[in-house]
């Protein structure tokens, strides 16, 4: 079979050799579609995938799978803890990119076996922007509803039954899936405006904060109320007559106040409108949730007086941006967006300060709760943490941190009473101390009971003294920490201009160590496979992370769908790495490695080797100098009874294999960026 060279290849292969590729997917020979462009994958008609699916997994698994009243069970559901994310291999995918729930299953298609996890990007309804990460509501999203899923199959009628069945294919095809858990909503989110009590708030006049005393929310309560009386219910539900009653969840749910607030669950519109309503009366009294920030010393707002930190949206309501008062090097206030208020405050919150003795339990449990139940519902095996960095302790993490140290922790470990396997992958970046967290950010993670981390890899160059540096340190804290640092190649909300530099080159690379080094994670986003390399900044819609919004106007703003990179040459080297992996990885599952050649610490040294520890049978070089080629590598460790058998390489042809010289090894050449595999063999 001759193997494509460029995107039209590809796309002519797949239309002339597509049952021959499926073929080779659904009798084993390969763990993956082979040469199938993710872009053309998500295009497959539902009735293909589901013939696929059919014949891959058996008929009878196939209907209990599609059937949403099934929950199938997760390859690691007897695990007894999360601890299987540290050697995991993960791929992260931002749904609004292809569209719906069930292009998730035709995407999965395109992935080998030794890419066993899929994390999903936030998955509930959006607010301002429709940013994924302002959620407005626990509804799922219904912008990832597939029609033509529900036309093929009538019974699966509402995205939450799409999303039930796309887990429990993915469970059937051998992947765990994890959800986003976000530690805050939209500023004037339907649970914020349904629980005002579990938010902070403040009250500012133009350019003044006028009020965020600590009980600000019973005055919230009160006009909430009061526009309650004047607008009447949004349904012909009864509701209690007074406000204290009415937020009471004693006298009335959660459930009815959203009702009667804005609607019935399936009228989006309708509701939206409501809230609308609703944001617009508070607004002219100045009340809004108090904006999360980011990093030391988090607290102390004040109003951005510049002219370039206003904003008028579509109603005219004029937003300012906020700022802290006393800011370091990574504060940040996220406008549209409110944390949960976990925490009482000090002396009325006069000077911003809390009282970390003193936890609001009612909040945790609820935030809990909500993530317990999507983790039942819809059989997730793993939470990432968004904006786990977070620490806002000024003295740094305890020497024995409460359960109410965290909330990711907190949720983790609620949901784990039922579902002993449930892992906490961190959103967080390893970080200098007291640069994005107060203390240390690596005793922080372990304070938090976090599994793995994502680290900050995919913001070097490769091959650079910071890359080799930061590899040997994420490497060593995988070895002596609690937790695992991923090798983080790309991240679904990190794709966009900012970070061209960093996959110009070596992007095979990348996809190489992440698979090959078993004692440690890997995550990558969707679309890495075509990425094409922008020396100059791609129009808008090439990103995946401008996806995470829905802008129309200004710098993030995207017209029409995602447009998938045309990198067929990246395609076809990682085609080809993929098919080695799924060969050799099942023999090494999560094996220690053992260095033959360690990192350097100090980024200078740019070769890297190692086999297993026990019983090796395999050797990987790898020269992360993407720029300059390396001449005589020397390796020491290996048995002198063996042979080195050049198997594969990311570059050369042909294979050559080792020399032994005295007691070591001898590779003539290295090329850069190069990577090689050899097979250990008995000298004859």
């Amino acid at each position: 079979m001759n193997i494509p060279n460029s995107h039209d290849d590809f796309c002519r292969f797949w239309t002339n050799n597509q049952q021959q590729a499926i073929m080779s997917f659904i009798n084993g020979q390969y763990h993956f579609i082979p040469n199938l462009l993710p872009e053309l994958a998500v295009q497959m008609p539902t009735q293909q995938v589901a013939y696929i699916l059919e014949k891959k997994l058996g008929q009878h698994s196939f209907y209990q799978a599609i059937n949403p009243q099934n929950t199938i069970e997760s390859p690691v559901a007897s695990q007894q803890d999360g601890q299987w994310l540290k050697t995991v291999n993960m791929v992260g995918i931002n749904v609004r990119t292809i569209q719906s729930f069930w292009n998730v299953v035709k995407y999965a298609l395109t992935l080998p076996a030794s890419q066993s996890s899929v994390h999903l990007l936030p998955i509930w309804e959006c607010g301002v922007v429709a940013s994924l990460y302002g959620m407005a509501s626990w509804n799922i999203n219904p912008e990832f509803f597939d029609q033509e899923l529900a036309r093929t199959y009538p019974h699966l009628d509402t995205v939450e039954k799409q999303l039930k069945v796309v887990v429990n294919i993915l469970h059937a095809l051998g992947k765990t899936v994890g959800m986003d858990v976000i530690p805050h909503t939209d500023r004037y989110s339907e649970i914020a405006l349904a629980n005002p009590c579990y938010y902070e708030w403040l009250q500012r006049k133009e350019f003044d904060i006028i009020n965020h005393e600590a009980n600000l929310h019973e005055k919230v309560q009160e006009r909430i109320f009061a526009f309650l009386q004047v607008e009447g219910s949004a349904t012909n539900k009864v509701y209690p007559n007074n406000a204290l009653d009415f937020f009471n969840n004693q006298l009335f749910t959660e459930a009815e106040r959203i009702e009667v607030l804005f609607g019935i669950k399936k009228d989006l519109g309708a509701r939206n409108k409501r809230r609308n309503e609703l944001i617009s009366y508070l607004f002219a009294e100045g009340y809004e949730t108090v904006p999360a920030t980011m990093a030391p010393p988090y607290r102390g707002l004040a109003v951005d007086h510049r002219e370039e930190a206003k904003t008028v949206d579509e109603d005219g309501r004029i937003w300012r941006d906020y700022i802290i008062t006393k800011p370091q090097a990574m504060s940040r206030v996220f406008g549209p967006l409110s944390r949960f208020k976990l925490y009482e405050p000090i002396d009325n919150n006069a000077q911003w300060e809390i009282n970390f003795d003193a936890p609001r339990s009612e909040v945790w449990q609820y935030v809990a709760q909500k993530y317990e139940y999507f983790s039942h519902q819809y059989n997730f095996d793993f939470m990432r943490g968004d904006m786990s960095h977070v620490q806002m302790m000024p003295n740094g993490t305890p020497d024995e941190p409460s359960l109410y140290y965290d909330i990711h922790k907190y949720i983790k470990n609620y949901i784990r009473q039922t579902k002993p396997s449930f892992g906490y992958f961190a959103e967080s970046f390893l970080a200098p101390p007291n640069l994005m967290a107060y203390g240390v950010e690596e005793a922080h993670l372990e304070g938090s009971d976090t599994d793995s981390t994502l680290g900050d890899l995919q913001s070097m160059v490769v091959g650079s003294p910071r890359f080799v540096a930061e590899f040997a340190r994420y490497h060593q804290l995988a070895q002596t920490r609690r937790f695992a640092p991923n090798f983080t190649i790309m991240t679904a909300d990190k794709d966009d201009p900012r970070f061209d530099e960093f996959y110009v080159k070596g992007n095979e690379l990348r996809l190489f160590m992440a698979l090959f080094l078993t004692d440690m994670p890997s995550y990558m986003a969707l679309g890495y496979e075509q990425r094409d390399p922008h020396t100059s900044p791609a129009p808008n819609e090439h990103y995946t992370k401008l996806y995470v919004f829905h802008l129309s106007e200004g710098e993030k703003a995207t017209n029409g769908p995602y447009i998938w990179g045309k990198n067929a040459t990246l395609f076809r080297n990682l085609t080809f790495l993929r098919q080695i992996a799924d060969t050799i990885l099942p023999t090494l599952a999560t094996s220690p490695i053992q260095w033959l050649i360690a990192p350097d610490t100090l980024g200078i040294k740019k070769v890297i080797a190692w086999t297993q520890a026990t019983n090796p049978k395999y050797v990987f070089i790898v020269n992360t100098d993407i720029e300059h080629d390396v001449q005589e590598v020397n390796l020491g460790g290996i048995e002198q009874s063996r042979v080195l058998s050049n198997i594969f390489s990311t570059i050369q042809e042909p294979l050559i294999d080792l020399t032994q010289q005295s007691n070591i090894f001898v590779l003539d050449k290295l090329l850069a960026g190069e990577c090689k595999i050899f097979k250990l063999k008995a000298a004859e």
